[in-house]
Order: structure tokens, then C-alpha cells, then sequence
């Protein structure tokens, strides 16, 4: 049986708090950004792949034969990490190995699973 939501019994708004609090977050773009940012770490296979380049940098063929999947699969993907900037390459010669763009994207995956290992 699903908890009950508690609801305010106030009929009182509380402008000064409003106020105060739209000041202070961000712009709607900017949450926006934010929002399609935390899509990209919903796929299971993106947050495989992170995990793999958190160790080392690496190329797409390798990637694929440690996950067990295609290369073109893996290549969709890191497509995917590149354009939200969570990932990036360097080419020699024909091969071409990717790896964390900052550490930041690190930073936001601990967090996250913290934050998992927390409710378990």
C-alpha cells in the first residue's frame, strides 16, 4: 500500500520565501540543460561504458569485446557521451580511443551511486 502524500493545510503564501528562492535557481534553460544532462546517465550501456573509461582510455573495439556488444552499439552510444561532452577522443593512427572528458563526469557518477548505495 502506497504511503499518503501529506498536504499543506495552510492557506497562507509565503512571498518572502518565493521570492528568495526565485532568485536563486537557475534559469529555466539552464534546468532544462540540466534535465537532458541526467537523460544521457539513464542507459545502462552509457553508464557501462563510463565505468570502463574511469579506469582507462580506450578504443571502440575493445569496449565492445569487454561489454559483449557490437561495435557499432558502443559507437551509438559513445555518440551519444561525446555530444553531452561526457567523453572525448583522440585519434593515432586508425585507432581511436576515448576517455573522460573531465573529471567532473566522475564526480557526478559517485554521487549518484552514493547516493543508490544509501537506500540500500
Amino acid at each position: 500500500m502506497e504511503k499518503d502524500i501529506e498536504f499543506c493545510h495552510c492557506a497562507t503564501v509565503h512571498e518572502d520565501e518565493i521570492e528568495k528562492v526565485r532568485r536563486l535557481i537557475p534559469e529555466a534553460e539552464t534546468l532544462s540543460d540540466l534535465a537532458e544532462l541526467f537523460k544521457v546517465f539513464g542507459d545502462s550501456t552509457r553508464i557501462k561504458i563510463l565505468c570502463v573509461l574511469f579506469e582507462t582510455e580506450m578504443c571502440v573495439c575493445d569496449i565492445a569485446a569487454l561489454l559483449i556488444m557490437t561495435q557499432s552499439a558502443i559507437s551509438h552510444q559513445l555518440r551519444v557521451l561525446k555530444n553531452a561532452r561526457l567523453v572525448k577522443y583522440r585519434r593515432e593512427g586508425k585507432v581511436v580511443y576515448y576517455s573522460l572528458d573531465d573529471q567532473h563526469v566522475k564526480q557526478i557518477f559517485d554521487q549518484g551511486l552514493t547516493h543508490i548505495k544509501e537506500l540500500r
